[in-house]
């Protein structure tokens, strides 16, 4: 090949590279990063679905340590956790060994709606605020959902999906403002509660066809969609973990994630005193996706934690 051809070619593939750039820029908010991310604090805002309670318990199975017998809340982590191990940091209400590590702050409170994380960033703000090198999660509006669900029939579909999404949107500037306050942020969608079994038990109203599960899946999907369109989502300050796409593909072919059960609850008792030795007949926490009617379960938690971990592993920040 002579030396003008062989320069033509090698534009031409340093043009298809640039281009491949750009696509895949557009689509993650960058490619990988020049140094792994290591945030120096972590603060967790949202409801009960990243609670990891003063006392060890989460709102999920909470399993026995096969040796000493008790319950053991390093076991089976949450998707917080998952993510608080990978950068090194640890929760105060679930430290039975003793560990050292950097605490991570909790915010969250179980019953929160997407309203109450400004209070919650509020309260962190209030308390020393933030580091230029922290890390912030956000997880909100599963509650919502679930009450403006409850407000069907009396108010139209139409006008709930409106009010679904201008709470998302409000969570979404509650996320910008977090930027502006110094962390990077893990925001996760609300998993897709229109496969929950609190979906699944519900029947229309009398001479109504619309379908109750399709419809907290459209919540959920508004929602979601006033939170993804607000935040400042280029992957340098926002990683974003899509729980609703997680659930969906988990219910539509569990075998590929391990999950036996996506649709019946596995605990006997009320969240979140269910443990390992309180669940249904044969149910089993790591392959079921949902713990109770609305709650996920291992199987559930352990997807979207592989997600944030990916995340604040490969975002840009």
């Amino acid at each position: 090949m002579n030396s003008g051809r062989r320069m033509a070619q090698l534009a031409r593939l340093a043009l298809a590279a640039g281009i491949v750039g750009l696509v895949l820029a557009a689509c993650g908010g960058g490619t990988s990063q020049i140094e792994p991310f290591e945030p120096d604090q972590m603060v967790v805002f949202g409801d009960e679905s990243s609670l990891v309670r003063a006392d060890g318990l989460r709102y999920t199975v909470n399993p026995h340590n096969s040796t000493t017998g008790l319950i053991d809340c390093m076991l089976q982590p949450i998707w917080t956790q998952t993510v608080a191990a990978e950068k090194g940091f640890i929760f105060s209400g679930c430290n039975p060994e003793g560990a050292t590590g950097t605490p991570a702050q909790m915010r969250a409170v179980a019953g929160a709606s997407a309203d109450d994380v400004k209070a919650q960033i509020d309260a962190q703000v209030a308390d020393g605020g933030f580091s230029r090198n922290g890390l912030a999660t956000v997880l909100a509006g599963g509650n919502d959902v679930l009450e403006l669900y409850a407000q069907y029939p009396q108010r139209s579909e139409a006008d709930l999906l409106v009010d679904a999404r201008a709470r998302g949107q409000r969570l979404g500037l509650q996320v910008n403002r977090l930027i502006d306050l110094g962390p990077r942020v893990l925001v996760s969608t609300v998993p897709d509660l229109g496969y929950s079994p609190f979906a699944r038990a519900q029947q229309a109203p009398d001479g109504d066809r619309t379908d109750p599960a399709a419809l907290i899946s459209r919540l959920v999907a508004a929602f979601n969609g006033g939170v993804r369109t607000t935040i400042l989502n280029d992957g340098r300050y926002v990683g974003l973990v899509l729980a609703d796409e997680a659930v969906q593909a988990i219910a539509r072919v569990p075998s590929a994630f391990g999950v036996k059960d996506v649709s019946t609850a596995a605990c006997a008792i009320a969240l979140p005193e269910c443990t390992d030795q309180t669940l249904a007949a044969s149910a089993d926490s790591a392959s079921w996706l949902w713990a109770d009617d609305r709650h996920l379960a291992y199987g559930g938690q352990l997807q979207v934690g592989y997600l944030a971990r990916a995340r604040v592993n490969g975002n840009p920040f």
